[in-house]
C-alpha cells in the first residue's frame, strides 16, 4: 500500500454529491447479519434499473447522435478514471466480439493506460490535461465521440477530455450519476444516473458502476443495431472464432434460412466466417463477391440489402 503524501492537498468538499452522501439503510451495515447484509444489497441494486429508466431519453438522444457520427467514418471512444474507466474499456473491448467491428471503432481510454486495469491509479485522475493528451495520443479528431464516465461528476480526467472533445468540434457526452446542478460538466448530451447515496459511503463501484455499465451496454448494443449488425435479434455481424461462436453462427443460419450444421459449416467457409454475408449469398443465391457488393451499395445493412434482391429470411 502506498504511503500517505503529505502534500497531497485535498479536493473541495465533495459532501454534497450524491454519490457521497451517507445512506440512511446502511448506518449499521456492519452489524447485520450476513443474510441481511445479502438481502440489503439485492434491495439497492434494484435502484440502478430505475436510474437507467430515468435517463432513457438522454440515451436514446446520445445513440441517434453517435451512430450518425460513425456512419460518416467517426468513432466512438469512452474515457474515464477507476472504475468508470475500466468500465468503459470492458463495453469497448467486448464489441469487436460480439459485433465483428473493427478494434479501432470503439475505444476506451483509461487513466494511466493498460496497468490501471489491475492496480489503482486513482492519482491521475486529478490531472485535467491528461485526459486531453490521451485523446490526442489516441488520434481523437472531429468527426468522433466522446462518453466522459464519471461517476461523481467531477473528474479532472474527464472534465479535461470533454472540453477537448467541445473544443474540437466532436461530438462529447457525459455519463455521472449526481444531478447536473452538483457537477455540471462541459457537454453535447448529458446522462446522469441517480443510482442515491451508497450503501458503502463514497463506493461508487457499486450501484453507480452498476447503473454505468447497464448505461454503455444500451449504448454500444443499440448503436451497434443502428449500424446493421443484427438481424431480428441475431448478432448476425458475430465474428465465428471459436468453437461457442461457430454453433452459434451455425443456430442463427438454421434459424434464418433453415439450413443444418454441415452446409451451414460450408456457407460460412465459402463466406470467410461471414454470417450476414452467408445468410445473403444463401437466401438471394448470390455469389460471395455479389453478395458482398450488394451489402457495400446498402451500408452493410443486411434487411434493405434482401429486399433489394427480393429476397426473405425466417422471421421469428
Amino acid at each position: 500500500m502506498a504511503g500517505f503524501d503529505p502534500t497531497l492537498q485535498p479536493s473541495d468538499d465533495r459532501g454534497h454529491l450524491l454519490t457521497e452522501q451517507s445512506n440512511p439503510r446502511s448506518r449499521r451495515l456492519d452489524q447485520l447479519v450476513t443474510k441481511d447484509l445479502v438481502n440489503l444489497f439485492v434491495e439497492e441494486d434494484r435502484r440502478p434499473q430505475e436510474a437507467v429508466a430515468g435517463a432513457s431519453e438522454a440515451l436514446a438522444a446520445a445513440v441517434d447522435a453517435i451512430s450518425e457520427r460513425l456512419l460518416a467514418g467517426g468513432r466512438l471512444f469512452y474515457l474515464g478514471a477507476g472504475t468508470s474507466g475500466r468500465l468503459g474499456v470492458l463495453d469497448a473491448a467486448e464489441c469487436p466480439p460480439t459485433f465483428c467491428s473493427d478494434p479501432e471503432l470503439v475505444q476506451g481510454v483509461l487513466a494511466g493506460g493498460p496497468p490501471a486495469l489491475l492496480h489503482s491509479s486513482e492519482g491521475l485522475e486529478d490531472l485535467e490535461q491528461a485526459g486531453r493528451d490521451d485523446l490526442d495520443r489516441h488520434g481523437f479528431r472531429q468527426g468522433d465521440c466522446l462518453v466522459g464516465i464519471a461517476a461523481g461528476g467531477t473528474t479532472p480526467y474527464v472534465r479535461g477530455g470533454l472540453s477537448y472533445a467541445r473544443s474540437i468540434g466532436a461530438l462529447a457526452i457525459a455519463m455521472a450519476c449526481v444531478p447536473k446542478d452538483q457537477a455540471p460538466l462541459p457537454c453535447d448530451i448529458d446522462i446522469r444516473l441517480l443510482t442515491g447515496p451508497e450503501l458503502l459511503t463514497g463506493s461508487t463501484r457499486l450501484k453507480a458502476g452498476t447503473a454505468t455499465k447497464m448505461a454503455l451496454n444500451i449504448l454500444s448494443t443499440t448503436v451497434m443495431v443502428r449500424l446493421g449488425k443484427v438481424y431480428g435479434n441475431r448478432m448476425v455481424d458475430v465474428a465465428a472464432s471459436n468453437s461457442k461462436l461457430v454453433d452459434r453462427s451455425l443456430r442463427i443460419l438454421r434459424d434464418l434460412i433453415g439450413v443444418e450444421r454441415e452446409e451451414g459449416l460450408a456457407l460460412l467457409a465459402l463466406s470467410d466466417g461471414s454470417v450476414k454475408l452467408a445468410l445473403l449469398m444463401k437466401a438471394a443465391n448470390l455469389s460471395k463477391d455479389q453478395a458482398r457488393s450488394v451489402l457495400e451499395r446498402h451500408d452493410q445493412q443486411l434487411r434493405p440489402s434482401l429486399e433489394t434482391c427480393g429476397a426473405t429470411l425466417a422471421q421469428l
